[in-house]
């Protein structure tokens, strides 16, 4: 058993509301607080996300541990990809995760113990339909799918690393209690395909289909050869957890 199959004991975290932390409600006074330094300060790195993406993530030791996952991306350089992963869009959302892309070509440049923690994007892109953009508007339920096949494209030829605290939407804590888990991405693989009911509640939340947008992105390409370190649990079997383990600390500079 991994240290994030554990369940951790009895506290406030995991009791009551399993949407919402604990804590007392804002007093105005903070509300206006945060409010006037949303004015004064710049949040430069925060406005560096100009996309939004859709899909879902399986635990590496367990891909029958799924949830969706939206990730505010960040392009640093057109090699480079960072984004912050949340378990919904709407302002209440729980941040759970990090992700970073790379391209096939920086992927190809890391050592192979390292290759193995990272994912491909093809099969989510071109055959499961899960990475998207939505576009929501909450009055009148319009959405579209904004993600164009040039888009997809370009992040079929990327490889992911993402490492989650998803406790918050898997057990419903109150908080992102334990450690965090390796996620990984969908594969038509064994225990890699997406539960029907998930797609289901995303595609109605969003009044879209998954079966349609497939449609439209037939003229996708991959990796003509695909680095057989990434998705590694695909061919081998084998996941990767995350343990804590106590240890002595270090006293001394090194």
């Amino acid at each position: 058993m991994a240290s994030s199959d554990k369940v951790p004991g009895a506290c406030p975290a995991r009791n009551g509301d399993k949407k919402i932390p604990p804590g007392d409600p804002m007093a105005a006074t903070t509300v206006m607080l945060d409010k006037g330094t949303a004015m004064m300060q710049s949040l430069k790195p925060i406005k560096q996300m100009s996309q939004h993406l859709c899909s879902f993530a399986l635990h590496s030791h367990d891909p029958s541990r799924q949830i969706e996952a939206h990730f505010y991306v960040q392009r640093v350089n057109q090699d480079f990809l960072q984004s912050a992963v949340y378990d919904s869009n709407s302002s209440s959302a729980h941040l759970i995760g990090v992700e970073y892309m790379v391209s096939e070509k920086l992927f190809n440049t890391l050592p192979p113990e390292e290759q193995k923690l990272w994912h491909s994007h093809q099969y989510e892109l071109s055959f499961a339909g899960s990475d998207r953009s939505p576009s929501h508007s909450k009055g009148s339920g319009a959405c579209r799918h904004a993600r164009t096949p040039k888009h997809c494209q370009n992040l079929r030829q990327v490889l992911v690393h993402v490492a989650d605290r998803p406790r918050v939407n898997i057990s419903g804590d109150r908080l992102p209690l334990g450690p965090p888990a390796l996620m990984m991405s969908p594969q038509d693989v064994n225990m890699g395909r997406i539960k029907p009911e998930l797609v289901k509640k995303r595609d109605d939340a969003y009044g879209i289909s998954t079966e349609s947008i497939l449609t439209t992105r037939g003229s996708i390409t991959g990796p003509e050869v695909k680095n057989p370190n990434a998705d590694y649990w695909v061919e081998h079997g084998k996941g990767f957890a995350i343990d804590i383990v106590e240890t002595d600390m270090k006293k001394t500079a090194p």
